[in-house]
């Protein structure tokens, strides 16, 4: 397949921002767009934010594009990427693109977006990053027949509806759970079930993470010995798909900072603060992120791992988290303050029936991440296959 610059199949313009402190041209109703309002999902942008009026476009000479022109945000990100539904202005932070007859919109807006690497390479400047009008026109795209290029749009628009419905599913899902946590057991906060109370210190000893020692770092193609960050915790659970390891002389310095099968994880340190989940048996010996305490029960089963865990994560509890966090600096939660946390004591045949109802959405979760993942690599393949 051909490739063509973008600048000899589109025309490429930009936008400008009339002065904020004149009120008269601002909150009118002609539509004007910022780069913050493209949003990773974005695709046909039919309304802003912000409106300004006709003495702003006849007093500063503003152009505007035309419905169907590609938007490409050029600084404060570089490549965010959406199709105008409408006639509209924008302010300097783009580079748009009008298309020729050549070039299909939707055609031109899926290439762009498998490029957003690409773009941010093409970035100039000291201060920020910015692709210039000639950068933009410069970037080369394979170039088919236009009704190739609408069957390639309609086939990725196809698929990326399918993975929004998949990540959709996945939010009904957790969502569901929530809504049973509250049906069983109440608002933690307010105890509104009247369940007894204890606190963490009274059934977990909290015991810390450690960082890797000074001078040392993750292991290079060596898979022995996890290292669980704060970035891998996530949905009551470890994430799989981006785990960091170190190797045995790393281990050997921080070991005694190993967790179990079944321990319950605390992000206590950073933007993640306040997330609970529970170790899962494969990562059994693996080394615990400075970020976050790891509860170990002292007596026999009162409380269920699971349960704690969605117990820590309901909204109440992280609203008791985030009001005795220390925001200074980084944000962080001490070790007395997961001891002292109120803790609900319902009687374990009622845990036992929230664990059940989870393992059963859980089977629906991994039906539906399968489905996910395949749809997902189908796209990728297909955008390389179009693309590259």
């Amino acid at each position: 397949m051909k490739k063509v610059r973008l600048g000899d199949i589109c025309s490429v313009v930009s936008g400008t921002t009339p002065q904020t402190a004149k009120s008269e041209y601002w909150d009118g109703d002609i539509p004007w767009i910022t780069p913050a309002e493209l949003k990773e999902d974005s695709y046909v942008v039919e309304d802003t934010v912000r409106k300004i009026t006709e003495i702003a476009v006849k007093e500063k000479s503003l152009k505007s594009f035309p419905e169907g022109t590609v938007l490409l945000s050029s600084r404060a990100p570089i490549g965010k990427v959406a199709i105008a539904g409408k006639e509209m202005y924008c302010n300097q932070g783009f580079k748009n693109l009008i298309c020729s007859e050549n070039i299909n919109n939707e055609y031109l807006y899926w290439f762009l977006k498998g490029k957003n690497e690409y773009l941010n390479s093409l970035g100039r400047g000291a201060t920020f990053k910015e692709i210039s009008k000639t950068i933009v026109e410069d970037i080369k795209i394979p170039l088919c027949s236009v009704e190739e290029q609408l069957h390639i749009s309609k086939t990725l628009k196809k698929c990326k509806e399918i993975i929004s419905y998949r990540n959709k599913q996945l939010e009904e899902l957790d969502s569901l759970i929530k809504s049973r946590f509250v049906e069983l057991f109440g608002d933690p906060k307010l105890n509104n079930k009247r369940w007894d109370l204890g606190i963490i210190s009274d059934y977990y000893e909290v015991k810390g993470g450690k960082r890797i020692p000074k001078g040392m770092g993750y292991a290079n193609g060596v898979t022995v010995h996890p290292y669980l960050r704060a970035t891998d915790m996530k949905n009551e659970t470890i994430l799989d798909d981006d785990i960091h390891y170190i190797d045995d002389e790393v281990y050997n310095h921080i070991k005694r900072y190993t967790v179990k099968g079944g321990d319950i994880y605390l992000t206590n340190v950073g933007v993640n603060l306040g997330m609970a989940g529970v170790i899962p048996d494969k990562y059994d010996g693996a080394n615990l992120t400075e970020n976050a305490v790891k509860l170990v029960p002292k007596t026999k089963k009162v409380i269920d791992g699971v349960f704690l865990a969605h117990y820590i994560n309901s909204p109440g509890i992280q609203e008791y988290i985030n009001e005795r966090k220390m925001s200074v600096g980084v944000p962080k939660l001490a070790i007395f303050r997961i001891e002292t946390m109120p803790l609900l004591l319902p009687p374990m045949e009622i845990q036992i029936k929230f664990i059940e109802f989870c393992k059963q959405v859980d089977k629906l979760k991994l039906e539906v991440q399968k489905s996910l993942e395949e749809i997902q690599m189908l796209f990728d393949s297909l955008m390389q296959k179009y693309f590259e």
